[in-house]
């Protein structure tokens, strides 16, 4: 199996072979489907979005944005130390990092699942290119993000200026 390199916004990656491209969908640069890890009846996604150059909102509106996705198992919004965020760099660029875990709302009608997902997960990451935010979210069920946690950041670790 190849790996999949695929570029947006003046960035390029290479995502895992075992990560299956999906077809084009509305406001994605690409979305891959994630298997399922065993004991979850749920593949996870990657979403990967590119709006152009000083579009798609602060990194920390979206990193809020995200975390405000996800609930407690009471219907809570998660407090704000239960979510990680992390600023770093990859190849010279800024990326800001995000993981959240709980019940699973979606952004909306587009954005996410009709009715709410308990025990999900999401890695997001925020790479800040030259030409713009690339924005990376990867939702799924716990087990399979988990699984997935090595490959993901291996994918980020691959973002570089075309």
């Amino acid at each position: 199996m190849v790996a999949h390199a695929q570029s947006a916004g003046g960035l390029t990656w290479t995502a895992p072979a075992e990560w299956a491209a999906q077809g084009e969908r509305p406001m994605r640069a690409a979305t891959y489907k994630i298997p399922a890890a065993k004991g979850d009846t749920e593949a996870a996604e990657l979403a990967v979005f590119y709006f152009g150059q000083g579009q798609g909102g602060a990194v920390d509106a979206n990193v809020k944005r995200w975390v405000g996705q996800f609930q407690t198992a009471d219907g809570k919004p998660i407090p704000q130390d239960k979510s990680k965020t992390k600023t770093e760099k990859v190849n010279g660029m800024p990326l800001t990092t995000v993981d959240v875990k709980g019940t699973y709302t979606g952004g909306g009608p587009m954005m996410g699942p009709s009715t709410p997902k308990p025990g999900f997960r999401l890695l997001g990451a925020i790479v800040e290119g030259s030409q713009g935010a690339v924005f990376f979210k990867l939702t799924g069920p716990e087990k399979t993000v988990a699984a997935s946690e090595k490959s993901f950041r291996k994918l980020l670790e691959s973002v570089k200026k075309q």
